[in-house]
């Protein structure tokens, strides 16, 4: 059983307030199977990018529907705004990702290569700054030099000690460029979800009024569905997520459409 699965199961029995469950989900055994199994399910943290990069594909695009068609701006002006802001902001986000995910990980292997100088050349300095950390969380004085002294055996498991009890950083094991594929495409894919109704009305019109309500009713369905997918990452209900996430981006294209229809003189001049 992978770690992801036992604390889900570990997350159940804590709402459902069941003590049964809940040992047998901490079972010495499975926590053993699972810490083995640690790496096999790697793929698993790119579902928080794929979640967050298509929740913002669908809100944004759709806030771009809403204001056009509050300005009765028409189905041509939808689909120009609407794909070249699928487009822009997906390769956006996607570089975002890209370089949030790289820049931490070379910030954390400068301080990490920093701290590895130090336990070589300053070791009781960094003893004395582990032993007053241990000390400061409530640890008696022989705990914490016992503690110190466990570390401090071996250079690359005092330099991980340093690097979580000193400087709290834990190291991203992402792929940038993963990082940045998974987002751009669940942006997009997430995205074109309240533009299929107006590219199908390439092929055969549908008249204004249907489009927009289609593509509200099909953006809601999707909003909700991936706010319910959230629950992957957040450990939420997926009800609750769903309709939390439903009601954030209605909230959104409400915003961009009574915009869209206040300034519906300035696109009528134009």
């Amino acid at each position: 059983m992978s770690i992801s699965k036992r604390l889900d199961e570990a997350r159940q029995a804590f709402a459902r307030g069941d003590k049964a469950a809940s040992a047998a989900a901490h079972d010495f055994r499975r926590i053993a199977h699972a810490a083995r199994e640690r790496h096999a399910g790697g793929e698993a943290q790119y579902i928080g990018d794929l979640v967050y990069g298509g929740l913002d594909g669908i809100i944004t695009t759709f806030a771009v529907v809403s204001g056009v068609a509050g300005a009765n701006l028409g189905t041509n002006v939808i689909l120009i705004l609407g794909l070249a802001n699928l487009l822009a902001d997906g390769f956006s986000m996607a570089t975002g990702a890209y370089l949030s995910t790289k820049s931490e990980q070379e910030y954390y292997e400068q301080e990490r290569t920093r701290e590895r100088w130090e336990v070589q050349h300053v070791p009781d300095g960094e003893r004395a700054e582990l032993l007053e950390l241990y000390r400061a969380r409530g640890y008696s004085d022989a705990d914490a030099r016992q503690l110190v002294e466990i570390h401090s055996r071996d250079q690359e498991r005092w330099v991980n000690a340093m690097m979580i009890d000193e400087l709290g950083m834990l190291r991203n094991e992402g792929n940038p460029l993963k990082n940045a594929a998974a987002t751009l495409a669940a942006f997009i894919a997430a995205g074109s979800v309240p533009l299929m109704v107006y590219l199908a009305g390439l092929v055969a019109p549908v008249p204004p009024g249907v489009a927009f309500a289609t593509s509200l009713a099909l953006s809601a369905l999707a909003l909700f569905g991936l706010g319910a997918a959230k629950v992957l990452v957040t450990g939420q209900k997926p009800l609750r997520s769903g309709i939390e996430m439903l009601l954030v981006g209605g909230l959104a294209a409400a915003v961009a459409y009574v915009v869209g229809a206040l300034l519906r003189g300035l696109g009528v001049q134009a």
